[in-house]
């Protein structure tokens, strides 16, 4: 916790654990103020454990979330209101502090002179210049005035950025790039199923984001409030402005978890968990292990999610140890799709019906979980089944494995980069925006429809950097992409279907048939997945060396009849 003062009786920090408010109280704060979304982050307490550890201690607490980068006047003055209602001293949060130290900022623009603000806010290690010029300019944030300019800006450090940045950098060493993240700590996110099935530790799915990002490439660590592409021109937190002359946006996307009512306030505890967080899958492990009888739930959203399969991944791991354990006998499995298939590629779903049969779980689909009552243990799901009207479920559980719904990022929603349904607008095969020429996208964010793994973009940070590179020597688009993905589906522990595959589901296996068949449960794809690919990804994807990821040629568009 690094608590930075900012004003009599006023300070900010980075995310506050609920260990850490007894030092808060320790050392003479009477009250907290929450700035940040609960679920924003894949490492983040609720603040409601915040809030409880605060209050068993005598202290107040208020929760103002503001949406990373958004701050309003509404909110500032919010802000305000609270400061004069709470007693001090007060620490307000968020991620980094940023949003807290903004929010102040805007908050006293009435009250103070504007150099006052800025060296306090200089002192506490925040530069909220770009805050001064929105109140200079009516509030609004002008970007005719940059803090910083590159040739290209990448937004997002998540393995699509990191991976792009790194080709890029491979390609051509002579252009400033500079890659936009308020992260601190970077995750291998397809270990968690792993984790939650007792066979990775979850410290070993982390590394900080600085020791990952290329040499010669400058991380910006904040946070996008928007983009201005017709001006070629980003946003930050604090109202800071960074020009580019290219941009690649892939910040991967949002997990929803406030769209189920109570998940929130339950995660964690009553049986509630989730691989899909960091601090969570340990918890999923747990509760295989202490399971003996009962019911076990595990759902699946509407799509798209990370990794179509991870929902029942999670099944099957925990199914085989109960097995194992001799214990599944007395535990009934179901497993409440919201969609109306096992798996979205044909080709593999006989071989994971063989282990839905196996563990005889009990499939539901066209269930949507909706809301959870975490002490009572029980679900509810919205069934609509096709030509029927929708209708409630509560299904009482032991244990539930949510799978949250997921969508794009707030800010790439209302940005002009985004199409209707919100996710960036690209051309599905040269990852290109469709209407603005310096701008590309790859990873979960954009919207070719293919399956959003790390594994795709492990394929698609290639095809941005050479097409980016052909832009700069200006030659039209030279590679495409074609939809791969890849879903090791861990159907026990030691046996995986490595399902590959592209668009519209054409099998796209990367080993010959008689070394590894693909529709078959494998011990080879088990022991590719356990053991060469964290370090394929950490010492290969991250690093810009393109194993098996060459980018393919981009064909020609057969020529349009003319009359």
């Amino acid at each position: 916790m690094d608590i930075k003062v900012v004003a009599k009786n006023v300070s900010v920090s980075g995310q506050l654990a609920p260990a850490e408010v007894a030092t808060l109280k320790e050392g003479g704060y009477r009250s907290i103020i929450c700035n940040r979304p609960d679920g924003e982050g894949a490492d983040q307490p609720n603040f409601e454990e915040v809030d409880a550890a605060a209050r068993a201690l005598g202290m107040e607490t208020r929760y103002l979330p503001i949406k990373s980068g958004m701050a309003t006047d509404a909110d500032a003055q919010a802000f305000g209101q609270a400061l004069l209602e709470l007693p001090g001293p007060v620490l307000a949060y968020c991620r980094s502090g940023a949003r807290s130290a903004t929010l102040w900022s805007l908050s006293q623009a009435g009250s103070r002179p504007m150099s006052e603000i800025l060296a306090a806010t200089k002192a506490a290690g925040y530069d909220m210049n770009g805050v001064a010029r929105r109140i200079a300019n009516g509030g609004v944030t002008p970007t005719d005035q940059a803090d910083a300019s590159y040739d290209v800006v990448i937004v997002g450090a998540g393995a699509a950025g990191i991976a792009v940045a790194a080709s890029l950098q491979a390609r051509r060493d002579d252009q400033s790039i500079g890659i936009i993240d308020p992260s601190d700590v970077h995750y291998y996110q397809p270990g968690w199923t792993m984790v939650g099935g007792g066979i990775f530790n979850a410290a070993d799915t982390a590394k900080t984001t600085g020791s990952l990002i290329p040499r010669g490439v400058e991380w910006i660590k904040a946070a996008v409030a928007a983009f201005e592409p017709d001006n070629n021109a980003v946003i930050l937190e604090g109202c800071r402005v960074v020009r580019y002359r290219r941009l690649i946006v892939c910040p991967g996307l949002k997990i929803d978890w406030d769209r189920i009512a109570g998940l929130e306030e339950t995660l964690g505890r009553n049986g509630v968990t989730s691989n899909y967080r960091y601090d969570l899958a340990p918890y999923t492990w747990r509760l295989v292990q202490e399971m003996k009888r009962g019911r076990a739930i595990f759902t699946q959203p509407t799509m798209p999610i990370k990794c179509a399969g991870a929902p029942q991944k999670a099944m099957y791991l925990s199914a085989d140890a109960w097995l194992k354990r001799g214990v599944l006998k007395d535990i009934e499995i179901r497993f409440c799709n919201a969609g109306g298939v096992l798996f979205g590629v044909k080709d593999y779903v006989p071989a994971l019906e063989e282990y839905i049969a196996k563990y005889n779980a009990q499939l539901d689909f066209f269930h949507n979980l909706v809301a959870i009552d975490g002490p009572a243990k029980i679900a509810t799901f919205e069934v609509k089944k096709p030509d029927e009207e929708m209708r409630q479920v509560q299904v009482e559980f032991d244990m539930i494995h949510v799978a949250p719904p997921q969508s794009a990022p707030d800010f790439i929603k209302v940005s002009p980069l985004a199409d209707a349904a919100g996710w960036v607008d690209v051309d599905q095969a040269t990852l290109r925006h469709t209407r603005y020429d310096n701008v590309w996208s790859l990873g979960d964010v954009m919207n070719a429809p293919n399956a959003k793994t790390a594994a795709a973009a492990r394929k698609q940070a290639p095809v941005v950097a050479a097409n980016i590179v052909a832009d700069i020597e200006g030659r039209s688009p030279v590679a495409q992409y074609d939809g791969y993905g890849s879903c090791p589906l861990t159907v026990e522990r030691g046996k995986i279907v490595l399902a590959e595959f592209g668009y519209g589901g054409a099998l796209q296996p990367s080993f010959p048939r008689l070394l590894l068949n693909s529709r078959k449960p494998s011990r080879m794809a088990w022991f590719l997945k356990e053991r060469m690919l964290p370090p394929i990804y950490w010492k290969a994807m991250l690093r810009g060396k393109e194993w098996l990821a060459k980018p393919k040629k981009l064909e020609a568009k057969p020529a349009k009849d003319t009359v």
